[in-house]
Parts: structure tokens; C-alpha cells; sequence
């Protein structure tokens, strides 16, 4: 099963229209999502912090910002 890491923090309403997004590419493809809030992190935040939210499979950002369905679900079904 691929696993996907969604970087997110608190009070971000990209975010939450972003874990909506990844949820129903995940009623169509199986895999696994690892939820990180950059907030506990110094060193995530640095690196996130203005990106936020981020998608990332296998060490590579698939996107950031503005997460779209069709983005999500071509990279998940390759």
C-alpha cells in the first residue's frame, strides 16, 4: 500500500479542503495517509511552513498549496 505524508497545521482551511481532497481520491485508491502537523516541529515548520499543505509520496512533493483531485489521483494510480 502506498503512503502518502500530508503536512498540515492548525487552523489552516487549505488544509482541511486539502484532507477532504486526499479522503476521496482514498475511496478510489488504497493507500495510507500520515497526518504531520508542522506546528510540533521546529525543523518542519522551516521547511513547510509557508507551502503548507504539502503531499508527499516517496521523499517527493506532489503538491503543495492547492491540492487538486486529478494532481492526486494520476500520481497515486502511477
Amino acid at each position: 500500500m502506498k503512503e502518502v505524508y500530508f503536512y498540515t497545521r492548525a487552523q489552516c482551511s487549505l488544509c482541511e479542503e486539502a484532507k477532504r481532497t486526499l479522503e476521496l481520491v482514498q475511496e478510489e485508491v488504497a493507500f495510507h495517509i500520515h497526518e504531520i502537523n508542522i506546528d510540533e516541529s521546529d525543523e518542519l515548520t522551516e521547511k513547510y511552513g509557508l507551502m503548507i499543505p504539502v503531499v508527499e509520496m516517496d521523499a517527493e512533493i506532489i503538491q503543495f498549496g492547492h491540492v487538486d483531485y486529478p494532481t492526486i489521483k494520476m500520481k497515486l494510480d502511477s
